[in-house]
């Protein structure tokens, strides 16, 4: 059966005929123009507009997350440094096609060298340009194609404006040549639950309309299926549907070990959602969006707002808020807006906040209030709270000593440099608890941004070097009986959520849509196949292999507990 291989997102499967998002416009000519001056700039300045208004609404339609990525894009078309770039480049002669073709490649170029927050919006800059540049030329927006019946989209990788409205009545499975598990595509795919492989490079040459097998849990795209493995198919699609309107049960093994499963979140909104689905409480509560479309830091009557909403619709469970986490990646006027030629490694997280000690000071008033006010009126939730980008043992006592003068019972540091993890057994001598961020800790670890695509292939948690430092975590949380989460993007796959717990994981958190698959998941094995599964994986040479053996590995683990289960019906019988 021929297969295309990639990078699998949750464990869903479908079926459905291929419809490939249209080749982006080609570059426009450099060429003088016919037009005067004057008129040129009129086009771009209809056509700048009309763009940013759809994008906005888009993003009204579209509503949470995805509004604020549009809206973004939005100010983005009509930022006024690109405008004057623009203009500059028709005053010399240029067509608007040209002039904004060629600003946008300019200004993406600036934005990428800066890395970080910025980088990931470069990214965002070449689909304004191609919807303002299709206007220009009277075409219809470069986007996903609509074919009037259910599809296998296949693309390059998808656009913000794209995937917030995603239509996921007729779009079955998403299918990209490139990106990798932290991908946008992969994070949207698990936020939406769409079965995706991502990173499949030979997708390129499926044909219009042909039949296709997107099987997320193996990681593969099957082309030219027969009808017995179309049938299958459908059979797994149907009983995992089923499996999923299952009753809610914690997050435990096979054996009982319990493993609670969490949920990232990045406002209140969220949280009712969440617990409809079976969150066991918040494992990553990121306050940056209370800052980041600010001119100056929120009062702390502002915050305190927010986190009594959050702390009531998880009352009576553990709610982990992060301290803010920005700084040169994600500058704030108010905090730190210096350039940096390497803002992934300057001045963020902690090391921000320490420059700035009296807006932690504030966050952290507001986080007890908000505490004492919600547990006076008996809606009160196990309030933790941690520090992002924790590289010493000095930062940890810091932290945790300025969290305590405030009350904070629960005080912890996220592990996302190598140093953390390799330190872990004498920061957890004075945190109370760890939470490993997967996302960094593997950008660090490879030396690969994850926010640039040229090396997306590099950023894979499953690399036996980042389960090395997860191992180092967990065995120091078992040595001090500290708890040890993972609130990176590696604990919303099944699979490697296996693993993760093997290694020492004593709590996972994810987005909401992926509880189900990994409660599923982590039903099938016993504590000690997790670490027989896990120590598979560290025994390879990299991320392939890794997945792989532990996959090898689980399904030896299953096949002998069915094996068990049988002789243990044939004993009662």
């Amino acid at each position: 059966m021929p297969e295309l291989r990639g990078v699998g997102i949750g464990l869903g499967v479908a079926q459905g005929p291929v419809a490939r998002m249209a080749a982006p416009l080609p570059p426009p000519p450099d060429e003088r123009s016919t037009r005067s001056v004057e008129e040129e700039t009129a086009r771009v300045r209809e056509a700048v507009s009309a763009v940013a208004r759809e994008l906005e609404e888009r993003g009204e339609k579209a509503g949470g997350k995805a509004q604020d990525v549009l809206e973004a894009q939005a100010m983005m078309a009509e930022d006024p440094t690109l405008e004057q770039e623009v203009d500059d480049r028709i005053a010399k002669g240029k067509t608007s096609e040209f002039a904004v073709y060629d600003a946008f490649a300019s200004f993406r170029e600036q934005l990428t060298a800066l890395g970080g927050y910025l980088g990931e919006r470069a990214a965002d800059l070449d689909d304004v340009a191609q919807r303002v540049i299709a206007r220009l030329r009277g075409l219809p927006a470069p986007g996903v194609p609509d074919p009037g019946h259910p599809f296998v989209l296949v693309a390059k990788d998808l656009a913000p404006a794209d995937t917030a409205l995603l239509d996921l009545e007729k779009v079955l499975a998403l299918v990209t040549t490139e990106g990798g598990p932290t991908s946008h595509t992969a994070i949207l795919a698990r936020e939406k639950a769409i079965v995706a492989v991502v990173g499949v490079a030979d997708a390129a040459g499926l044909e219009e309309g042909e039949t296709v097998i997107v099987d997320a849990a193996a990681g593969v795209v099957v082309t030219e299926p027969t009808d017995d493995e179309l049938a299958r198919a459908k059979n797994r699609a149907d009983s995992r549907a089923a499996a999923a309107s299952a009753p809610i049960t914690p997050g435990a093994l096979r054996d009982g070990t319990e493993i609670p499963l969490l949920v990232n979140l990045g406002n209140a909104e969220g949280a009712a959602e969440a617990v409809a689905l079976g969150a066991e409480g918040v494992g990553l509560f990121r306050t940056e969006f209370l800052f980041l479309s600010s001119s100056q830091a929120p009062t702390v009557e502002q915050q305190r707002a927010v986190y009594e909403k959050l702390l009531a619709a998880f009352a009576g469970k553990k709610v982990v808020v992060r301290v803010l986490d920005a700084g040169a990646d994600k500058p704030l006027p108010f905090l730190n807006d210096a350039h940096e030629e390497n803002p992934a490694l300057g001045l963020r997280g902690l090391r921000a906040l320490r420059a700035s000690e009296d807006i932690l000071r504030e966050q952290l008033t507001a986080l007890a209030e908000a505490d004492a006010a919600t547990r006076a009126a008996g809606k009160g939730a196990d309030l933790w709270v941690m520090a992002p980008m924790v590289a010493t043992v000095e930062e940890t006592e810091y932290f945790t000593k300025i969290a305590r003068e405030y009350g904070v019972k629960t005080a912890g540091v996220m592990v996302e440099v190598p140093s953390s993890a390799l330190l872990a057994d004498r920061i957890l001598a004075v945190a109370d608890f760890a939470s490993i961020g997967t996302n960094d800790l593997t950008q660090y670890t490879m030396a690969a941004d994850r926010l640039l695509g040229s090396v997306a292939t590099f950023q894979d948690p499953w690399h036996p070097a980042v389960l090395r430092l997860v191992r180092e975590v967990g065995e120091a949380g078992r040595a001090h009986g500290k708890p040890v989460g993972i609130c990176g993007e590696a604990a919303a796959d099944p699979m490697l959520a296996v693993v993760l717990v093997g290694l020492g994981a004593t709590s996972l958190s994810m987005a909401p849509t992926a509880l189900a698959d990994v409660r599923a998941t982590l039903l099938q094995y016993t504590l000690g196949e997790a670490r027989a599964i896990a120590e598979a994986a560290l025994a390879a040479n990299d991320a392939a292999s890794a997945r792989a053996a532990a996959q090898a590995a689980a399904s030896t683990s299953s096949t002998a507990a069915e094996a068990a289960a049988t002789r243990e019906k044939e004993t009662e019988q």
